[in-house]
């Protein structure tokens, strides 16, 4: 078993604060390969041919803040209210709205408000999309796999909660709208924690991966990821991602 000075090292991690999707906690705890695309730099370009943007799912606003200065009316919306005030404080500097609302269910928007739709990580409803955009309006977003760090939650002995949310399911319910899909790409990379209490944090952060986490309940298997760290073999897992750039027809 762990040494009591780990257990409470863990117990420490997992009281750590997360706001947003802030995990500078981690910084020199956590290696991640990278998607073959840049999301930032296409959302860049993309803004930049834009007047009225919507960002759906747009957490604490870290990437709609970055992309500023907005050609025209930049909108925000998010589903998670304790992400709300952190982004209303960084995104109305720069005079964007952010409305509380589930992403993924009706907007409250008119119809062909927007000529671009950007979402980073977030739910969405095609039906949606295609009512807010105008015609020749565009649609970006990097997704999550739904097999991501499946062999994370196996080792707590969960199944990943999304297995249906693919780039080819994406890009045909984008196509049965009529929808003209010019990127469609996947990738699969790893993240390696460095050492035990880092991975406790970030299941903490991210709750939908294994339910109900905690040092306590999980000490078992926590204990048999620390004896790997300790045997020289990494704590290393699967993560995946899609991106899909459309037009509106």
């Amino acid at each position: 078993m762990p040494t009591d000075a780990l257990v409470r090292q863990w117990r420490r991690d997992a009281a750590a604060p997360f706001e947003g999707w802030d995990f500078s906690y981690l910084r020199g705890r956590l290696v991640e390969t990278k998607p073959d695309w840049d999301y930032p730099a296409l959302a860049r370009t993309a803004v930049a041919q834009s007047r009225d943007v919507l960002d759906l799912a747009t957490g604490g606003g870290e990437v709609l803040s970055s992309l500023a200065p907005f050609p025209g009316r930049a909108t925000a919306v998010e589903g998670y209210a304790p992400n709300l005030p952190l982004a209303r404080e960084r995104l109305s500097a720069l005079g964007i709205e952010v409305l509380h609302a589930d992403p993924g269910a009706v907007l409250p928007f008119r119809d062909g408000a927007f000529d671009l739709v950007l979402n980073r990580h977030g739910a969405f409803a095609v039906t949606e999309l295609d009512r807010v955009l105008r015609t020749g309006g565009a649609f970006l977003t990097q997704q999550v796999g739904g097999d991501n760090l499946a062999d994370l939650a196996g080792h707590f002995g969960v199944e990943a909660k999304s297995p249906m949310n693919t780039l080819g399911a994406a890009k045909q319910q984008l196509q049965a709208l009529g929808f003209d899909v010019r990127q469609a790409e996947d990738w699969r990379g790893q993240v390696t924690f460095l050492d035990v209490g880092a991975l406790v944090y970030f299941l903490k952060a991210i709750p939908w991966i294994v339910d109900d986490f905690g040092v306590e309940t999980h000490l078992d298997a926590l204990a048999v990821l620390q004896a790997r760290i300790e045997s020289g073999r990494p704590l290393q897992f699967t993560e995946t991602r899609f991106v899909i750039h459309a037009v509106k027809s």
